[in-house]
């Protein structure tokens, strides 16, 4: 499976989920990531709390459940592997805006995908 293709080709909902150093637990709602062509994936982030557990703690996971079904989609497993805040970069990016400006400054962050996993079961979709 090519991750580019099933994220460009697949609409769904994704949920990013990060731990800091000492355990606690986040999921936050996130876009489709960007898939890069040395297939790591970014995530456009605010200074909330996703972006500051991953400053503690580099490893995260993805979850994507396709659209109209609640049994498909993947998961990723993450590394984080660079950050770059160029405002222009992100703005370059960004697909659509949501949040204020009041909200800290964006990110790119991007991970490097250790594992691929389907949502349920054995087998990644098609």
């Amino acid at each position: 499976m090519r991750l580019e293709d099933y994220f460009e080709h697949t609409e769904g909902t994704g949920v990013l989920s990060t731990a800091d150093s000492k355990g606690e637990v986040n999921s936050a709602i996130y876009a489709s990531p960007h898939v890069n062509e040395d297939g790591t994936v970014s995530f456009i982030m605010r200074s909330r709390k996703s972006y500051n557990f991953v400053q503690e703690n580099p490893r995260a996971a993805y979850l994507f459940m396709e659209e109209h079904s609640a049994y498909r989609g993947i998961r990723l497993t993450l590394e984080k592997a660079a950050e770059n805040a160029d405002q222009e970069d992100v703005n370059e990016m960004r697909r659509s805006y949501r949040g204020g400006a009041d909200e800290g400054v964006a990110r790119i962050v991007t991970f490097k995908v250790t594992e691929v996993r389907p949502l349920v079961g054995e087998k990644l979709p098609e």
